[in-house]
């Protein structure tokens, strides 16, 4: 799928792009025929409404799209997209009604809303195409909208055909796009290597643990984004029930965040020395499946008490981080679909993230209204660090009491990264649990486009 605005100057019909305030001013000043035609067909400019509107000869003229107020602006992104439904296949060019500063988050969403997953069945749906609008980076737009369909294909596709392997072929794509190399550590080599909670959480599976291994980049700041792999997770020996395991193909969906940011950074051509730490594993049941109870040494000396199986993410985030963190970078970053706590806090649509740097949340906080990537701090909150002490072993890996979840998950992860380093973890969702302008049902991006957009302030690029 081509994923691009089609040129400026290229022949459009124009489109005026009207909030519910603005319908009776514009259709004021236009021709009795125009405005009568309006008003037969009643459009108000509510958001997701469109009307084309023919000239003297039946053949369009121009449309029209709805913005809604203020208001219900708010109450969503992507206004602009919401109407693409309603216009017919064609080439469109915004002629007014849109502020400079929101062009470039409009054009995106009608991108965005252009994506279909197609591997198992080929669409026959056709999109509207947008003309760059003027004052807008089409190559920058392209780049982003590339970014989250990678994404969005990688969740969308099931365990069966995305398990670890899989996962390292996509991460081997994308470095040979972009003339990155890659290293990938597999299987028992892992244990060699040191990273025996890697290989711990997915020498149960048939489909071999590996840790990928990406860089890119020779100048500038070093960036070292770390992407939970866990392709499916059935919770181990604390199997989950089958109404949480229905999404659990979404469980890599911390990877392929990772890896869309990773293309957006090397499409860009930022001057950074980026790193991409991928522990790649499925959480599987068999015989040789870790147990509740079981101490684990992580590559870093610390030892886990495993209280739950199923909190198996930060495991292997764990030795990824520490790995990531040996190679004293400028920023690490970690992001995961890690705990249902933050769901329960924040809904499916935020990206909580932690940090203890003032201004990286700033910079991350305003990236994400810019970027319609919302996201939303949470606090690594040190009076929590005995929660995750369970006194047989320095860590527990599940915290009893249900308290704070996403907290001490946060916390857990910050142990393995040095005291000195700038770090970041996002607690993804990476769904979209119902369909939206812009934003189909299925696998999503989320805080990637912000943290991206964030990054010339927070290294000062």
């Amino acid at each position: 799928m081509t994923v691009a605005l089609a040129p400026a100057g290229t022949k459009a019909l124009p489109i005026h792009v009207l909030g519910t305030e603005d319908v009776a001013l514009w259709a004021g000043q236009q021709s009795d025929r125009i405005r009568t035609w309006v008003e037969a067909n009643a459009f108000k400019g509510s958001i997701g409404t469109a009307l084309i509107i023919p000239d003297d000869a039946g053949h369009p003229e121009t449309a029209l799209v709805g913005y809604g107020t203020q208001a219900t602006r708010k109450r969503d992104r992507f206004a602009l997209a919401a109407a693409l439904p309603k216009l017919v296949p064609g080439t469109y060019r915004i002629e007014s009604g849109i502020a400079p500063d929101d062009l470039e988050q409009e054009a995106l969403g009608w991108l965005l809303a252009s994506y279909s997953f197609t591997r198992y069945r080929e669409s026959t749906a056709t999109h509207p195409t947008l003309v760059t609008p003027d004052g807008v980076d089409a190559a920058r737009v392209s780049v982003l909208a590339e970014a989250e369909f990678l994404v969005r294909d990688l969740i969308n596709t099931p365990a069966s055909h995305m398990g670890p392997s899989e996962l390292e072929s996509a991460a081997r794509a994308l470095a040979d796009k972009h003339g990155a190399s890659i290293a990938v550590t597999t299987g028992d080599a892992l244990l060699a290597d040191n990273f025996p909670m890697i290989h711990t959480v997915g020498r149960a599976s048939d489909r071999a643990p590996r840790l990928i291994d990406l860089t890119w980049g020779s100048r500038g700041p070093k960036i070292t984004l770390v992407g939970k792999g866990v392709c499916f997770d059935t919770g181990g020996l604390n199997i989950k029930p089958g109404s949480s395991m229905g999404l659990m193909k979404k469980d890599m969906g911390g990877a392929a965040n990772v890896l869309g940011l990773a293309h957006m950074i090397m499409a860009s051509g930022l001057d950074v020395r980026l790193r991409v730490l991928i522990p790649a594993v499925e959480n599987a049941v068999s015989g040789n499946s870790f147990r509740p109870q079981d101490i684990l040494t992580s590559r870093k000396g610390l030892t886990v008490e495993i209280n739950n199986t199923d909190a198996e993410g930060r495991l292997v985030l764990a030795d990824a981080l520490t790995y990531g963190s040996e190679g004293k970078p400028d920023l690490i970053v970690s992001m995961a679909t890690l705990t249902g706590a933050a769901r329960v806090a924040v809904g499916p649509d935020l990206a909580p993230y932690y940090t203890d740097d003032d201004v990286v949340a700033t910079s991350l906080d305003l990236s994400a209204r810019r970027m319609a990537d919302p996201v939303w701090r949470m606090p690594f909150h040190d009076p929590y660090e005995t929660m995750i002490e369970p006194g047989i072993a320095d860590l527990d890996n599940a915290p009893k009491g249900g308290f704070a979840g996403s907290i001490t998950a946060a916390l857990f992860l910050r142990r393995f990264v040095s005291e000195h380093d700038r770090y970041i973890h996002f607690d993804i969702y990476g769904w979209q649990p119902s369909a939206a302008p812009g934003r189909p049902k299925g696998g999503a991006l989320q805080g990637a486009r912000a943290l991206f957009e964030s990054l010339p302030v927070i290294l000062d690029l």
